[in-house]
């Protein structure tokens, strides 16, 4: 039987993996089968004969886990034990016969996919977790994972970094209850999306079916929600075909947004729908007012407030204009006593000459710009200088010319003048295949890039890029060597391609102390502030400019909605009752 025909074969509503054994759970080896992974259970429904048992089981789900109940017969009647608590999985299952699996990609040597290694994975692994706002593994789990025969955790490895870059799970049915359809199924993966690698996500599905073939099994399952298009069309790539088969699930906090009232029909961006999802989760109002430009209002308790992202109206005006205008910024830092670079507005030539020569390197920006619009980056020459002002003006008639500092980009976010993330923001990187062009990685890079942030992070093809990859040495038609690294752009904005890597638990205290002080001074309640430092571990900083409205969803796993709800609705904050 081909792969056509077993499709369509499946199609037919179905009692079992392969409709020869789920309605005789008494024939199974094992009944009543639960595996734990670490996260929660899958219980393993056709091993069941009561369908009560199966309702009470996902009842008893512990806190902060989810467990799924996936091969049900009867899911209808599952759900009608504990309506009020359970529900239906809106997702797709997907099958891999393995018979007549053939990869689809060669791997590209970059990284590799191996197994969990417990000693030194885990804390990696349950960042990317914690990212996609999936629940983490339990470390005790992990460390054992060695002498559980029937679940295997893979992860993908940079091959010069030696960094998880990706995790998946999978269970061996036939270990795990003599499965006599000799499946397995393939679980919880999760890919860093900030990776700069393509077709990872790809490799550890091809890995995992190369392995569960060399042992002989007939098929891998998986189950993907409805709206995971690009995942969907991943499998189906592969050789996945869809199946009819059924998962329920305990509601909870992790699962809400999958059996709640559905989200305002309008579609925001990360920065607004990050808070619109806090908000909801705590029972307060949303209204969409303006979908374009994302403004909303939330409500609760007789009390409303008016957001465009991250920006409220307990910001003031004269707050804002603070912000918006780097050179009083600047001005206001300062004369605080906190540490700015040297900078001055743009006049005339021999002014501007005067002030690259004294320093040899400079940024040119406008005065009034956001997302690294207008900027550029180490200018060393007149004739860089004059076409850096001409494009700064094209944004703003004011033109800043400030010191280069050397160091690393570091975004605070300060909420209620408290420090709630910080994190290092790195340019775009491409690294060489010995096959593609510069131009052709950095579109590649790009497509990446957007699609991990919903559309909010590109590699702009203009100019400026051009420039960096020819101070570099090199030419947008050149191949890159293999596993060589190249800097595109120097700036290091989200919005122009960069990257952004979380250091909130390493930041030193000076420099919290500092972003807490530069947003008083500014007298902004929520505002993300620009330090150039040498080391976020260390004392040394220079703050460039003041984010009046900051992307909190850019800071993920850290509680930025979490405190930014606390902040405009405290009275919405769980109380311990004692």
């Amino acid at each position: 039987m081909n792969s056509k025909q077993r499709s369509e074969e499946n199609l037919v509503p179905m009692q079992s993996p392969s409709m020869k054994s789920w309605g005789k759970p008494a024939d199974l080896p094992r009944q009543e089968v639960v595996i734990e992974c670490g996260w929660g259970r899958i219980i393993f429904g056709h091993t069941f004969r009561d369908n009560i048992r199966i309702a009470e089981i996902l009842r008893d789900e512990k806190e902060g886990y989810r467990d799924i109940a996936f091969y049900l017969r009867d899911p209808q009647v599952v759900l009608s034990y504990a309506p009020q608590n359970l529900f239906i999985d809106p997702s797709y299952t997907f099958r891999l016969w393995l018979d007549e699996y053939r990869p689809l990609q060669e791997t590209s040597g970059l990284f590799t996919v191996r197994p969990l290694h417990p000693l030194t994975d885990i804390e990696r692994v349950n960042w990317i977790y914690d990212v996609h706002n999936m629940v983490p593994v339990d470390p005790d789990f992990l460390r054992d994972i060695r002498q559980k025969r029937c679940i295997h955790y893979w992860v993908a490895v940079e091959n010069t970094t030696e960094e998880v870059i990706a995790v998946c799970m999978s269970i061996d049915h036939t270990a795990a209850f003599d499965d006599p359809e000799n499946g397995s199924s393939l679980w919880a993966l999760a890919v860093d999306p900030q990776a700069k690698h393509s077709g990872i996500g790809l490799q550890m599905v091809q890995k995992v079916a190369e392995y569960y073939k060399s042992k002989g099994r007939s098929f891998i399952d998986l189950s993907v929600l409805y709206s995971n298009k690009a995942a969907i069309d991943l499998y189906k790539k592969l050789g996945f075909v869809q199946v009819p088969v059924f998962s329920v699930k305990n509601k909870n906090a992790i699962n809400e947004k999958l059996f709640s009232a559905p989200m305002p029909e309008a579609e925001l961006n990360p920065y607004s729908e990050i808070i619109i999802n806090e908000a909801r989760r705590r029972g307060i109002r949303v209204d969409i007012l303006d979908p374009v430009d994302n403004y909303f209002r939330l409500s609760h308790g007789g009390a409303s407030v008016i957001c465009r992202e991250s920006l409220t109206e307990l910001t003031s005006a004269i707050a804002m204009s603070r912000c918006a205008d780097k050179r009083t910024t600047h001005r206001l830092l300062s004369s605080a006593g906190l540490r700015v670079p040297e900078q001055q507005t743009a006049s005339n030539g021999e002014q501007n000459i005067e002030f690259l020569e004294r320093h040899g390197n400079i940024v040119v920006k406008p005065a009034d710009s956001e997302q690294g619009i207008g900027i550029t980056v180490n200018v060393s020459t007149a004739l860089e200088l004059n076409a850096a002002v001409e494009k700064a003006k094209g944004v703003c008639s004011r033109v800043l010319l400030e010191e280069m500092v050397e160091g690393r980009d570091l975004r605070i976010i300060v909420i209620d003048y408290k420090v709630v993330a910080a994190a290092i923001r790195k340019p775009p990187k491409i690294t060489g295949d010995g096959r593609h062009t510069i131009i052709e990685l950095v579109k590649k890079q790009s497509r990446r890039r957007e699609k991990a942030s919903q559309g909010e992070s590109r590699i702009p093809i203009d100019d400026e890029l051009k420039r960096t990859v020819e101070r570099a040495g090199c030419k947008l038609e050149d191949i890159l060597d293999k596993g060589a690294e190249l800097e595109v752009r120097k700036t290091a904005n989200l919005h122009t391609g960069g990257t952004i890597h979380d250091v909130t638990d390493e930041l030193h205290p000076d420099l919290a102390k500092a972003a807490r002080q530069a947003a008083g001074v500014l007298g902004i309640p929520v505002t993300g502030l620009d330090f150039i430092v040498p080391s976020h571990t260390g004392s040394e900083y220079v703050i460039i400019e003041a984010n009046e409205r900051p992307g909190l969803a850019n800071h993920e796993p850290q509680p930025t909605a979490e405190r930014f709800i606390d902040f405009l609705f405290p009275q919405s904050i769980a109380r311990t009752i004692s």
